[in-house]
């Protein structure tokens, strides 16, 4: 069957150009974009409830642009002056990039992996004396505190945020040929919000194996896979998946 339409569990991008972008152009298909999740703060005393003062940390651990936000947010709101030699350690370029919303880059102490968590290991291993804040969602890769927990770091997990699910109560009578998924939580507000879904002739797509997993135990067919070799990135499954089905 033809793909016409496709909606992603996702926030639109900023940019002009985005790979999206093109997909609508070469393909001719109508893409829209609605976040399935989204994130909500936590106030200041129930991190105190979480015993942290961040007067105890010399060294902060920042996965996504969410921590960044979050944790100057709450900096903020208990009145802490974040020092000068606070060393920051940061997933990607991409969340290092964003700190410079909120410190001067060049005068700061600032680690970069290049994409995965274990990236940034040797630094950790650098600098493994530090006492370290990672500031976090309440959903958090397994994968991160057994990274730091094998390195036997001094490092305590802060929930700063939490995910939740988004109502899209509004969608229950819209059609798709193609629901796009990034996350686990992604496939779980699908079935929160129309917990009576059923399937038929849309395809889903999903992105990562944890979202493929969340998929598979709902019942879901997958029909769109990414990474593999030969589509790295979710737009060009897409462009695969819709050239293939309506060149037919």
């Amino acid at each position: 069957m033809r793909v016409k339409t496709i909606l992603v569990s996702q926030p639109e991008p900023k940019m002009e150009n985005s790979p999206y972008s093109k997909l609508i152009e070469k393909e001719k298909v109508k893409v829209d974009f609605r976040p399935f999740i989204h994130v909500e703060g936590v106030q200041a005393k129930n991190v105190r409830q979480q015993k942290i003062d961040l007067n105890n940390f010399t060294a902060i651990i920042l996965t996504s642009r969410n921590s960044v936000d979050h944790f100057f947010r709450i900096a903020e709101e208990m009145r802490f002056k974040v020092p000068d030699t606070m060393k920051y350690f940061c997933q990607s370029e991409a969340v290092a990039y964003y700190l410079q919303k909120y410190v001067v880059y060049r005068k700061r102490k600032i680690y970069v992996g290049q994409r995965t968590f274990s990236d940034l290991v040797p630094m950790f291993k650098k600098y493994k004396d530090e006492k370290f804040l990672l500031p976090s969602s309440d959903v958090l890769k397994p994968e991160i505190p057994k990274v730091l927990d094998e390195l036997k770091l001094d490092w305590k997990r802060g929930i700063f945020y939490k995910t939740v699910i988004s109502d899209l109560s509004d969608l229950r009578d819209v059609y798709y040929d193609v629901l796009v998924f990034f996350s686990p939580s992604g496939i779980e507000s699908l079935l929160k919000n129309f917990p009576d879904f059923k399937q038929n002739d849309t395809r889903i797509a999903v992105f990562g194996n944890s979202t493929v997993k969340a998929a598979t135990e709902a019942g879901l067919r997958i029909d769109i896979k990414a990474p593999t070799p030969e589509t790295p990135s979710m737009t060009m499954a897409l462009q695969k998946y819709i050239s293939d089905v309506n060149k037919q």
